[in-house]
């Protein structure tokens, strides 16, 4: 089983879904000290875990999780922003009257997330927009810088579980498939054939010639005609 297969990559994707959507719900309601209603974040999180899902297919690095972490969490935090005013009103309650409508009934229906974030901040509703809406540059600027920070943060953690999690599966996939293809390699193979020995080549003979070692001279004088 690869990083890309169906479980490990629905997996990733839900995963980074969780983070993006609880740093950006926990910083959102900690700052405005007001809950999220509960059909917005349910929205932000279908929609960064379908693009995560699609941009799973294979193992990421440090930089492109970054890169898609931070603008995702900076996007959720303004439509968090933008369901608040719409749900709560500029006032901080519930939109009522004739600007009520089917549409907002749906988006705002099904209760409230981050309710006890908010009373730990010590907030209520009337403080949704008096905080964001009216925050001076400088309050912004570092309400910015705090969201690129903690993007970055969390991309190295998401990076970290990336690469152990291949790893975890390369180690998985060789244990499962070792036995396997050394079964399948002793059944498919065919015995070496029986090499011959090479005679051992003859030995030619050579005719050894004796040297004369030594000499004895017996011839005398030529023998007389009456010995004859």
């Amino acid at each position: 089983m690869g990083i890309s297969e169906t479980a490990p990559r629905a997996v990733r994707a839900a995963i980074f879904t969780a983070l993006v959507v609880m740093l950006s719900v926990a910083s959102h309601v900690l700052l405005s000290r007001t809950p999220l209603p509960l059909a917005t974040v349910a929205v932000i999180a279908a929609a960064v875990f379908a693009v995560a899902y699609a941009l799973a297919g294979r193992e990421r690095g440090y930089g492109r999780i970054a890169a898609l972490l931070i603008p995702m969490e900076l996007t959720a935090d303004t439509v968090f922003t933008a369901g608040q005013h719409v749900c709560y009103g500029m006032a901080g309650g519930p939109v009522a009257g004739p600007l009520r409508s089917v549409g907002i009934d749906v988006l705002c229906g099904g209760g409230d997330v981050g309710t006890p974030l908010a009373q730990v901040a010590g907030g209520d509703t009337g403080r949704a927009t008096a905080l964001l809406a009216h925050a001076d540059p400088a309050t912004a600027w570092l309400l910015l810088g705090a969201h690129v920070g903690v993007g970055l943060l969390a991309a190295a953690w998401l990076r970290r579980g990336e690469r152990a999690l291949a790893q975890l599966l390369r180690a998985v996939a060789a244990c499962t498939f070792r036995p396997l293809l050394i079964a399948v390699a002793a059944v498919t193979a065919r015995p070496a054939p029986a090499r011959r020995r090479a005679r051992p080549a003859r030995r030619v003979r050579t005719a050894r010639t004796r040297l004369l070692v030594h000499s004895v001279g017996r011839r005398g004088p030529p023998r007389s005609p009456a010995f004859a």
